[in-house]
């Protein structure tokens, strides 16, 4: 099978090419490489997008930018909804009918009720359209579920853990802890999943799945609390001792942007974000794409042992 895949120089980008070497991959990337497979490119140029997807038999689209901050909003705005429209026309053009979209859990599995667990079913939570990351992966996801003259199916992962995140996106939480800059749990809780098993069931949506169908996928919801100490044993290091207050939402964003927290360690996005529970229920994945994400514990412990090799190596 022959596929272009977007976002291929990113964490999760990353895992998917090694995932993908039975196939013939085509990868934008906007980093230049040395791989012959990867092309150096804009996701925006649809006719430069459209060539390489010439050919093709599927999309896989997992390009997007991690910025939490209000003023990114123009930002995430490009990368995610037009990228994704840009993205879809490609496919269009090319005549490719299969698309795999990527887009996050954080759509719809999150509340300010820390009982909450989240399906595909769940209405979209308001407070979405006030985070401008999460605000434009919903629009990118209903942009591409909208498609119907396509094959969309939608894969919504949880934070991603694991080995390779080389730019610390993804995985600061932990990176922070392992810095000493997580002096309290934050009050809310996570749902994680390891960035391999997410590209190995994007791989199986090439085949399997419902078009027009979305898919949440996580390994483990936990509470931040619990999550710190189960980090602590794995990095023989301390769990924080205190769990930070449940700040009203409201009151957090009245601060400027980018203002840390006084004892936190962390900015008042982080701070709201953190505030709130993150829980899935990932049934509908496991009974149609396969999916079957490894112990929790073993991708938190890889996870601290490449973040750690990584400040080894830095030295």
């Amino acid at each position: 099978m022959r596929l272009l895949v977007t976002g291929a120089s990113g964490f999760l980008g990353a895992h998917l090419i090694d995932a993908l070497t039975a196939h013939d991959v085509v990868a934008l990337s906007r980093q230049p490489s040395d791989d012959p497979r990867f092309v150096q490119g804009d996701l925006l140029d649809t006719e430069r997008l459209s060539a390489l997807a010439a050919g093709c038999d599927a999309v896989i689209h997992a390009a997007g930018e991690v910025d939490h901050r209000p003023s990114a909003a123009a930002k995430l705005q490009r990368a995610h909804v037009d990228g994704t429209a840009s993205a879809l026309q490609a496919a269009r053009a090319a005549g490719v009918r299969r698309f795999v979209h990527i887009s996050t859990s954080g759509t719809v599995a999150v509340s300010a009720d820390a009982k909450f667990v989240a399906d595909e079913r769940s209405p979209t939570p308001s407070v979405v359209q006030a985070w401008p990351y999460y605000r434009t992966k919903l629009y990118a996801e209903q942009l591409a579920l909208a498609a119907t003259d396509l094959d969309v199916l939608c894969l919504n992962p949880s934070l991603l853990l694991g080995p390779g995140d080389a730019r610390g996106s993804s995985t600061d939480a932990v990176s922070r802890f392992l810095d000493g800059k997580v002096p309290v749990s934050p009050a809310g809780g996570l749902s994680f999943a390891d960035a391999r098993d997410v590209a190995l069931t994007a791989v199986a949506a090439l085949t399997s799945g419902r078009p027009g169908e979305r898919y949440l996928l996580g390994a483990a919801n936990m509470s931040f609390a619990l999550f710190y100490e189960r980090i602590a044993r794995l990095s023989d290091r301390s769990a924080p001792r205190l769990r930070a207050p449940a700040i009203a939402t409201r009151f957090l964003r009245w601060l400027p942007e980018g203002t840390e927290l006084p004892g936190l360690g962390v900015s008042r996005e982080e701070a709201e974000l953190s505030a709130h529970t993150w829980y899935l229920d990932d049934r509908k994945a496991r009974a149609e794409l396969g999916w079957s994400p490894r112990d929790p514990l073993q991708t938190l412990a890889d996870t601290v042992d490449d973040l750690l090799l990584r400040r080894v190596g830095a030295r």
